[in-house]
């Protein structure tokens, strides 16, 4: 899992400005161009820029956490664009990234680092949906021994009258005239790092190398459309309050391209008897002054069903029975406990006979 303020060598509370700073510092440590740079650490550094320079995309990763940058945050979100996101960022004043000292007019940085990042070593990037996300409520019982649930979500699919061609029914592809049938475009730029070649999709067929010879009259070609979807969500025996459920694919739908990803959060109601302490369940029995004395045979309710547990003689307040195997599943065939923490009710009037009992009992010590 990638974390963005650690990779800025930022804590989490640090302001735009620092943000800024450190991003220019690290961009220029590790820029391609110069002797030392590493352009594996420059995309990173960049990719975290994108996102926590943002305020909408940094509360999101804040509340997500490093599991955001999987969920198309920053450089993620790639739709046919490249690293892009240099807006607002002043390079004008950078010295040294030749090498030599010398200062450049950076100009419009966005193509250069575009063309740069999105195909200069031949790789042209493929189209990706937007990833969503939504959340559920289950009960307390679903959350320990799992279910299957169906939701219903509004999102960019495949279209159903075309299956995602984007073609009207029966009349098939053809080849795309603009990039001859390669999916992607091939082009040589000058720039004051040299001649970049570079390597885009295209932007006719969107790298399939066909387009429609007529197209879809549902979605007009774009092979997708906005609709409701049922989805079938399996949810993991033991799966605890506030975790999320990564569906690849499922996400928003992109013309020739791949479907981001649904995430739902799951959200576990409480229970009025059980709580859970990691694998094991816990609950609170009330016993009567007699019953902790002498003991007893006790029903009580699981999550699996009615069961009888002994009380010992003599149990002290706050104390616990475990009872094995009826807690929260580990793996297929093992379970964590139920913890029964012991609370001895004490009358709060009696008797003269009780009293009477009780002075006697007083006298032996008890």
């Amino acid at each position: 899992m990638k974390d963005y303020y650690e990779t800025l060598g930022v804590n989490k509370n640090a302001s735009k400005e620092e943000i800024k700073k450190a991003f220019y510092k690290l961009a220029h440590k590790y820029h391609p161009d110069k002797k030392e740079g590493n352009e594996a650490k420059f995309k990173e550094v960049n990719e975290a820029y994108q996102t926590l320079s943002d305020e909408g995309k940094r509360s999101k990763y804040d509340q997500f956490g490093p599991q955001y940058a999987n969920m198309g945050a920053g450089g993620h979100q790639h739709q046919g664009g490249g690293y892009g996101g240099f807006e607002g960022f002043d390079f004008s004043g950078a010295t040294g990234f030749g090498g030599n000292g010398a200062e450049f007019d950076f100009g419009n940085l966005n193509d250069i680092f575009s063309d740069f990042f999105t195909g200069g070593g031949g790789r042209a990037q493929a189209r990706r949906g937007r990833d969503i996300s939504t959340e559920i409520t289950i009960s307390f019982a679903d959350s320990i021994f799992g279910i299957s649930r169906k939701i219903l979500i509004t999102k960019t699919s495949a279209c159903l009258s075309c299956h995602g061609s984007g073609a009207k029914a029966g009349s098939g592809m053809v080849t795309c005239k603009h990039c001859n049938g390669q999916g992607k475009i091939h082009e040589a730029k000058r720039s004051f790092l040299g001649t970049i070649s570079s390597t885009k999709i295209c932007e006719e067929c969107h790298g399939a190398g066909e387009v429609p010879k007529e197209l879809c009259d549902k979605c007009k070609g774009k092979g997708v459309a906005r609709r409701e979807e049922e989805i079938s969500i399996v949810i993991p025996a033991g799966i605890r309050d506030g975790e999320m459920i990564r569906m690849t694919t499922m996400g928003e739908a992109i013309s020739k391209g791949t479907a981001g990803d649904l995430y739902i959060k799951i959200n576990v109601a409480p229970h009025p008897v059980f709580k859970r302490d990691g694998h094991d369940l816990v609950m609170n029995l009330n016993l009567k002054l007699s019953d902790a004395l002498l003991g007893t045979k006790y029903p009580i309710e699981t999550l699996d069903g009615a069961i009888e547990v002994t009380i010992p003689e003599g149990v002290s307040i706050n104390e616990i029975l475990r009872v094995r195997g009826k807690g929260v599943p580990i793996g297929k065939n093992k379970r964590g406990d139920l913890l029964i923490k012991l609370n001895i009710k004490l009358p709060n009037k009696i008797s003269r006979k009780s009293r009477e009992i009780i002075e006697e009992l007083k006298k032996e010590g008890i």
